[in-house]
């Protein structure tokens, strides 16, 4: 197949500062194509698709370590809305991205194509 990527937006009230959130607070590398418009490198990604009967996206991230990740979050002064919680799925926690509202991240219960179910 000729798709060999995903190209996300997140559409923000303050740009710039969601932009320099995911670039330095996430750490992804990324290019400016002009005007401090920045392309984002994204690590892995992947795509579920559940029933609704109202149409939206939603982006969110995973990892390997929830607890860990959320405190290097915390210790880079990003503010979370609640505690890290079990959704069944794998444990989450919301966190608020700069100029762009909320988002997820979470340690996911079911295992990748390349390695095992995570343990929490």
């Amino acid at each position: 197949m000729g798709i060999r990527g995903l190209h996300a937006m997140f559409y923000a009230t303050d740009a710039p500062r969601a932009r320099a959130f995911l670039k330095d607070i996430l750490g992804w590398p990324c290019s400016d194509v002009g005007d401090g418009w920045l392309i984002l490198d994204t690590p892995e990604a992947e795509i579920g698709c559940h029933p609704s009967q109202k149409l939206f996206h939603e982006l969110s991230f995973y990892c390997d370590d929830i607890e860990k990740t959320v405190a290097e979050l915390k210790a880079k002064g990003v503010t979370f809305t609640g505690p890290i919680k079990d959704a069944g799925f794998g444990w989450t926690a919301d966190f608020e991205i700069p100029g762009a509202g909320t988002s997820m991240v979470y340690q996911p219960k079911y295992g990748k194509s390349y390695d095992v179910v995570p343990k929490r």
